[in-house]
């Protein structure tokens, strides 16, 4: 984990640069990189993807931020003012995004585009399939900077362990997994059990805190971000290999959907989410977080975009012999 990259010291301001905002704009750069790419391999005027990728970002990251805000509510609104909440809300810095609420947004804003550049809108969905999955990668690693969406504690080698004040710490903290907790940072928010933030006067204060802060670490969880980006990354090597070969257009993107759809609700069963449905088979209850929910539904899109551009396909195929029985 790596909050802050650095600071920037700006005519006596400081500024800092938190990894995920970093990542996010290195995620843009590459996909406008592969995106002009691709393009060019498809005939499509490169020119039109950077702001193809602008609308994508700008919509894909409202979409997931309401979608953020709306699958953990309490943690966005509790204990805050209307003024306080609607600012935490609308406070990106250090994440608190669900990439599927950006898709979800992100889609039909990028579609529309294409419309109105009179790009072909399958040929266009292709090539944005890839270039999705590479912003999603270096996404997931600014996550992984972030400390969120991490996973389950585990007991495995590579089990990472993040720093005091973390959301994995917080959380183990509260749930009482850190045993024993650390009461000089507690007692520092007025002799309570909540945790003083690393940047607290009473801790900046004492160097014995400071250094028992530094010190402290979360109990090891999976890696998830991690294990995500390597998805991401390897599903857009498989789809750039795709768009080599003879497919109808349009297929890529439901391979994508599908691919994708059945990754996330794998890596959802290690990852520490909240249920917002929970179902009862045979005795047992399984809980599902939203993701898992969203995932199983574009795995079923993406199977019925599939059957159905087929049908299309040989329809229009049909149709063609018709008029022409050469073809």
């Amino acid at each position: 984990m790596l909050h802050e990259l650095l600071r920037l010291h700006i005519f006596g301001q400081v500024i800092p640069i938190y990894g995920y905002g970093f990542m996010l704009v290195v995620a843009f750069i590459a996909c406008v990189q592969a995106g002009q790419w691709l393009a060019r391999r498809m005939g499509i005027d490169p020119e039109l993807v950077v702001n193809a990728v602008l609308v994508g970002l700008v919509s894909g990251i409202i979409g997931a931020r309401i979608c953020s805000v709306l699958e953990s509510w309490r943690e966005y609104t509790a204990g805050r003012s209307i003024w306080g909440a609607i600012v935490n809300v609308i406070n990106i810095r250090e994440g608190g995004l669900t990439f599927y609420g950006g898709l979800l947004l992100a889609t039909p804003c990028c579609i529309a585009y294409a419309w109105w550049n009179k790009v072909p809108i399958r040929r266009g969905m292709d090539l944005v399939a890839p270039v999705l999955m590479i912003g999603l990668g270096f996404g997931r690693i600014g996550c992984f900077l972030n400390g969120c969406c991490y996973g389950e504690q585990c007991d495995l080698p590579w089990g990472v362990r993040f720093p005091y004040y973390s959301y994995a710490y917080v959380e183990q903290f509260d749930q009482g997994k850190l045993m024993p907790p650390p009461p000089l940072l507690a007692e520092t928010s007025r002799h309570t059990l909540e945790l003083a933030p690393p940047d607290s006067p009473q801790i900046q204060a004492d160097v014995s805190l400071r250094s028992l802060a530094e010190q402290s670490k979360s109990l090891p969880v999976q890696p998830t971000q991690l294990y995500s980006a390597f998805t991401a990354f390897l599903l857009a090597a498989l789809l750039i290999a795709y768009l080599g070969l003879p497919h109808v257009d349009g297929r890529v993107f439901a391979v994508m959907l599908i691919l994708e759809g059945i990754a996330r609700y794998v890596l959802e069963l290690i990852r520490v989410e909240p249920s917002v449905l929970n179902l009862n088979i045979g005795g047992e209850v399984y809980g599902l977080s939203i993701s898992m929910i969203l995932g199983g539904l574009i795995v079923v899109s993406g199977a019925i975009m599939w059957l159905m551009i087929g049908l299309l396909s040989s329809s229009r195929r049909a149709n063609l012999a018709q008029l022409d029985p050469a073809l």
